[in-house]
């Protein structure tokens, strides 16, 4: 029986692999695979969330308003040019749809966030891999693939799942070296882990420039992932289009405001950055300890390397992990088939997953 075809560009897309979360047969599990919040989330924004049963029946705010201007007030910013989203994929997802069309080009790092893959060729586009030596997003590697076809560059700042970043530095230049008509997206969907002085995470870039866009998302630090929102900085012509594809309702209320009272508890996210900071440090300096190489990162996640060699490699680690309720990320699709990404998870769990690692290179 034949039906509706979809797009030629879909018909051998395969889908986006979260991180696994479980583990058949074993009680207790610790989920590193995803990122997530090793403190949860801010005490004021579960107060917020609790205050909202009785609005369930009622439509959202369809402008996000609140959250817009509460995001505008934080980071000093035009709140008519804030696009808020369903999660930052969303809003990636819209700058996709918005600027990419079949003959068109565009540009991630070869060992970027592989969802951007799948947006590309969603919108018929094509996806051209910047080569990454040294694991870190290389400006003249982009520049050099940049041909008339493309439109679009997609830069995951600190990248996922290196870790690794562009200081400000580089990310200007990048910019300069690129024609009016090509949209630089810089996702910091981490930015907020980063404490590097020489960092900056797109907005200054957003707010001067014609066409720059940054996005930011609440499932990381903010450890609102459950909610699915996340918002973009972008010019007001292109916000423009955006707000004329976006979904209406798309962020649903209490996100808007479990978010907006999550974005005001500046203590809160400064504990969650000591914390970070403090126990990736311990992963790094412990698991190299053992042998193995981990990627200096600046994320709230670390990347491990393992040898080549039957009985030692990522994929025996993780079997050996998985057995010990140690649930972490392999990355085969972001062609780093020797790694696992970690990510730093709360004291029990990093203390867990050094002893397993120890115990998997001893042989014991």
């Amino acid at each position: 029986m034949t039906g509706p075809s979809p797009k030629p560009s879909l018909e051998k897309l395969k889908a986006y692999q979260p991180g696994k979360s479980k583990i058949e047969g074993v009680e207790k599990t610790f989920k590193l695979s995803s990122n997530e919040a090793a403190m949860g989330p801010s005490p004021k924004a579960l107060e917020a969330f609790a205050e909202l049963g009785d609005t369930l029946p009622i439509y959202p705010d369809g402008h996000s308003t609140l959250l817009r201007e509460t995001i505008a007030d934080v980071h000093g910013l035009d709140p008519a040019r804030v696009i808020c989203g369903n999660g930052s994929d969303e809003v990636l997802s819209m700058l996709a749809d918005a600027y990419l069309q079949p003959g068109d080009e565009a540009i991630y790092s070869r060992h970027g966030f592989t969802y951007y893959n799948i947006l590309i060729q969603a919108s018929g586009a094509t996806p051209v891999l910047a080569p990454e030596p040294n694991l870190v997003t290389d400006v003249d590697s982009i520049l050099s693939s940049v041909t008339d076809k493309t439109r679009l560059i997609y830069i995951a700042n600190p990248n996922n799942p290196t870790g690794t970043y562009l200081d400000k530095k580089e990310i200007k230049r990048l910019h300069s070296n690129l024609p009016d008509h090509i949209l630089l997206v810089l996702d910091g969907a981490y930015a907020e882990f980063v404490t590097r002085g020489d960092y900056e995470s797109g907005l200054t870039l957003a707010k001067a420039c014609n066409n720059v866009a940054a996005t930011r998302t609440f499932s990381k630090i903010y450890g609102l992932a459950q909610l699915r929102v996340g918002w973009g900085y972008m010019p007001a012509h292109i916000a423009d289009v955006i707000n004329r594809i976006r979904p209406p309702f798309n962020v649903n209320g209490i996100a808007q405001k479990v978010a907006a009272a999550a974005i005001r508890d500046v203590p809160f996210i400064a504990q969650c950055v000591v914390f970070n900071e403090t126990w990736r440090e311990y992963l790094t300096e412990e698991i190299s300890s053992l042998g193995l190489e981990v990627t200096p990162s600046i994320a709230n996640f670390i990347l491990i390397h393992f040898p080549d060699e039957p009985g030692k490699s990522a994929a025996d680690a993780d079997l050996f992990l998985q057995k010990r309720g140690l649930i972490l990320r392999r990355l085969e699709a972001y062609y780093l088939p020797h790694c696992l990404r970690l990510t730093v998870g709360t004291e029990e769990a990093n203390k867990r997953v050094v002893q397993a690692l120890s115990e998997f290179v001893n042989g014991s």
